[in-house]
């Protein structure tokens, strides 16, 4: 584009370049890249689309709908919050240990499954009490750049017009996938952005450009979410692998092209090793999941998710919208398109559509992990498969009124076919009146686009019925899943009134490392103590420590997700243990409708505890008793003491069962027994649902377990016996349950209680100091016998006494314990986590690699630079 201008008019300036005043000077304007004008249009219409999404819903933070389902609130909003609170130096722990959850957890195989994106930093830039914001704010971002990657990589592949680009960059940014599954999973849209990206590599390795920047994409993307990443680097492989083939490369020049891909992944995964293998280290010591198994869906259902405002949690959501289905349709019968390239890409979007549906591949897609929950997580994969094929067809020139019509019978056999489904069915309201619109605006778009014959307001009204359908089905599809979702899973609120109630509360305990405090029971999401602050046993993620899960059920402790999310136990035996010196009582969740509802401030109890390092007697013997079934014996167990009384109990009212699987309970029943007035009186029925409350005035008490056994209830106080000694409970059940036939109730004394605890409090550390990964104690002079500290013996600790060799340390019922020996004064105990030292190794040797390759390069360049002025010289 040529412009022209006046130079030097400054009253006595030169003018410019020695230009006679008032001379015009031609100036080009340098144009935009095509493929950054496109980008930004996907990014454009990627947000607008997303957010007009959650007005259309009256979703957070556009209405009163709270858009914390599931794990969403109650994992990665609170990762999120305990990210924001490492940047901000408020956090209790570091990089290596998260000492708020779990009575103190590995963290950086946590950091490396949920909060590793270097998007997440972005949370320090919000306010503390609008996490949820933050997040909201992040996943938005990723939605965006994930479309901008896309419309890069299709002008990339093959120039066309830019606006489509966007389009078809936004298509796939708003695909089902992201919609229905990565929106409340925001790790896993790093993985929607690293399959473009990682495309965009593999044209750069084929011509042999940009190799340092093409290892920095592979490993920031297996660094961000190394799941996904997995998914995201098979998908490019096979994209690469077709575009030689098409190519018709000499198969040396296609082996080489290969060997280069190899290496560039290879040394960017090196080069995250340090995170992925602590991560993949960290599912070795995990509390084992829900075994899945794979059951394909019928035709129909898989069918249905092509198209818009279907929603299902289990099966693939594959919609893109009507435009690139269409496109994607059409690209077989696409005249213009050459042959091995319309079936190459036809067969390997059905390939990986085929992939979906069997077993083996469907493990292979998953790193041979089978998945708890949706078996579909890759189904992005095929998403820009899809796009890719519809990019193609509008490269290469618009499809004829002949492809197109081909493409319109096969949208309407699948929606046919799609008609049978019940995901089209329950949202038929939704579905087929957006479905009319959606082809309406794809068909005279394209229609308008291949017979315009040039005329400007045409193509306009073209681009304009392509971009509001696309707009339009996709802001509807994404209402339409945040709706259903709230319907189908447990929701949570965002950050309010309870919960900085709660964090107030904790906060005017906190006296850490001293003891612990406790967010309470009564939570509000299953990690509250990243939430809200403090060290609680409460603890949810995909990574909860085995011996962590096996010990607090032991002891009589509640979780739900199969042992993974792990719940408060208040009691004030596992309190002394785990050196809880305050516990904050909160009223219940406003929120949670099933829950009792009463209002109040949250309250703060504090009792007088052990420190978090107690010295025992070495026993006689070389292996200490072994958990048995009773978890009042098994607390005795780790305090040391003998402390509770387990009457015999009765149950009244219609039961049946056997006394080795409990007693089923179906109605009002009543537990008997009889024990020491003035003693607590606690309830352990860990398949039971329902209420249980102590006759004459105790507390209404409720526990939730189900019959699949994904949740247990714990054991709880019901209050005090009364003078005369007899014991009666109220039990109202909600389900079908099981109550133990004896042991379910054990009586506390609570004197016998402080003697045990003034005994280990003597014997106990005088002093306790804890850093990230580090715990040092000052110990009584002379200790000898066992140390025992008050955290899950997790795999990476290591310790020693009195300054002496550092050793793996021992086990004390779960808990870390080291031998004294003679006498110690001083114990100090460092976390290793498992994997980092072998990952650092690894990444070192690709970071090494990495710079050899580099420097041989230069090297090369300038030899080659060299030869080439010699040989100018010479001639």
């Amino acid at each position: 584009m040529n412009r022209t201008i006046l130079a030097g008019r400054e009253q006595g300036a030169k003018p410019a370049g020695g230009e006679a005043e008032g001379e015009t000077v031609p100036v080009k304007w340098r144009r935009a890249d095509p493929r950054a004008t496109a980008a930004l249009l996907a990014a454009l219409l990627t947000t607008v689309a997303f957010c007009a999404a959650d007005v259309i819903a009256r979703s957070y933070p556009f209405g009163s709908r709270t858009r914390s389902v599931n794990d969403l609130g109650n994992q990665y909003v609170p990762f999120h919050a305990h990210l924001w609170d490492l940047l901000h130096g408020r956090a209790d722990g570091g990089l290596l240990v998260n000492w708020q959850s779990g009575y103190g957890s590995s963290f950086l195989p946590d950091l490396g499954t949920y909060v590793s994106s270097p998007f997440a930093l972005l949370v320090a830039l919000f306010p503390r009490d609008e996490i949820d914001l933050a997040v909201y704010a992040v996943t938005v971002l990723k939605t965006a750049v994930a479309g901008a990657a896309m419309a890069w990589l299709l002008m990339s592949l093959r120039r066309g017009r830019w606006w489509a680009a966007g389009v078809l960059g936004a298509s796939y940014a708003l695909c089902g996938w992201s919609l229905a599954l990565a929106s409340y999973n925001p790790m896993w849209l790093d993985g929607l952005i690293a399959l473009p990206l990682f495309c965009l590599v593999g044209e750069w390795v084929t011509a042999g450009r940009r190799p340092l920047l093409g290892v920095l994409v592979v490993a920031l993307a297996w660094i961000a979410n190394f799941y996904t990443a997995y998914m995201a680097t098979l998908g490019a492989a096979l994209v690469l692998l077709l575009r030689l083939v098409l190519a018709e490369l000499p198969w040396r020049r296609a082996l080489a092209v290969v060997g280069r891909a190899a290496v560039t992944v290879g040394l960017g995964i090196g080069l995250a090793a340090p995170l992925v293998i602590v991560v993949y280290s960290g599912t070795k010591h995990a509390y084992p999941g829900r075994e899945g198994h794979f059951a394909p869906v019928g035709t129909e259902d898989l069918l249905a998710r092509l198209l818009p405002t279907t929603y299902s949690y289990s099966s693939p959501a594959l919609y893109v919208g009507i435009t690139a289905l269409v496109l994607a349709l059409a690209l077989p019968f696409h005249r213009k398109v050459p042959a091995r390239v319309r079936a190459g890409w036809t067969v390997l979007v059905l390939a990986v559509a085929l992939s979906l549906q069997w077993a083996p591949t469907s493990l292979a897609w998953h790193a041979f992990a089978a998945p708890n929950g949706s078996s579909y997580r890759q189904a992005f994969v095929l998403c820009a498969l899809l796009v890719v094929a519809a990019w193609h067809a509008l490269a290469y020139g618009l499809p004829d009124l002949r492809a197109l019509g081909a493409a319109a019978v096969l949208l309407v056999l699948i929606a046919a076919a799609a008609s049978r489904s019940p995901l089209t069915r329950q949202h038929s309201h939704h579905t087929w009146p957006v479905v009319l619109l959606a082809v309406a605006g794809a068909l005279g778009g394209l229609a308008l686009l291949s017979v315009r014959n040039g005329r400007p307001v045409l193509a306009g009204l073209a681009v304009a019925l392509l971009i509001g359908a696309q707009f339009g089905e996709a802001a509807a599809t994404s209402a339409v899943a945040t709706r259903s979702r709230l319907g189908q899973m447990d929701d949570y609120a965002p950050w309010g009134d309870r919960q900085q109630q709660e964090a107030d509360a904790v906060a005017s305990a906190d006296d850490w490392p001293a003891y612990r405090t406790e967010p309470g029971r009564d939570q509000t999401v299953a990690n509250d103590p990243m939430m809200v602050g403090g060290q609680g046993s409460q603890y949810y993620s995909s990574l909860t420590a085995d011996v962590l899960s096996r010990t607090l059920t032991a002891l009589g402790d509640g979780w739900t997700s199969r042992g993974r999310s792990l719940q408060s136990l208040d009691n004030p035996v596992t309190d002394a243990v785990f050196s809880v010196g305050a516990r904050v009582h909160n009223p219940p969740d406003p929120h949670q409708k099933w829950l009792p509802q009463g209002g109040g401030p949250s309250t703060v109890t504090r009792e007088d505890v052990p420190p978090l390092v107690t010295v025992r007697p070495t026993a006689t013997h070389s292996t200490p008793a072994a958990f048995g079934p009773s978890p009042y014996r098994n607390q005795e167990l780790l305090l040391g003491a003998r402390v509770y009384t387990l009457p015999r109990t009765t149950l009244s009212g219609a039961h049946k069962g056997d006394a080795a699987r409990g007693l089923l309970v179906d109605g009002a029943q009543t537990v008997t027994a009889r024990c020491r007035p003035g003693s607590s009186v606690f309830l352990w029925a860990p398949h039971y649902s329902g209420t249980a409350q102590l006759a004459g005035g105790g507390e209404q008490k409720l526990y939730r377990s189900d019959a699949e056994n994904t949740k247990i209830a714990a054991m709880q106080p019901l209050g005090t016996v009364p003078a005369a000694g007899q014991v009666r409970i109220d039990l109202k059940p909600n389900r079908l349950s099981r109550v133990p036939a004896q042991g379910a109730v054990g009586c506390l004394d609570t004197g016998r209680l402080r003697t045990a605890v003034q005994h280990l409090k003597a014997t106990g550390a005088t002093e306790v100091t804890v850093s990230d990964g580090t715990l040092h104690a000052r110990l009584p002079a002379g200790s000898r016998g066992t140390a025992v500290v008050a955290i899950p013996r997790i795999a990476g600790w290591r310790c020693s006494a009195d300054g002496g060799d550092e050793v793996a340390a021992g086990e004390f019922h779960g808990l870390v314990a080291v031998p004294l020996g003679a006498a110690a004064t001083s114990l100090t105990c460092t976390f290793h986590p498992p994997g980092l030292r072998l990952g650092t190794a690894v990444g070192g040797a690709s970071l090494l690699t990495l710079i050899l390759i580099g420097a041989v390069s230069a090297v090369r360049r300038r030899t080659a630079t060299r030869s080439g002025e010699r040989t100018t010289t010479a001639h």
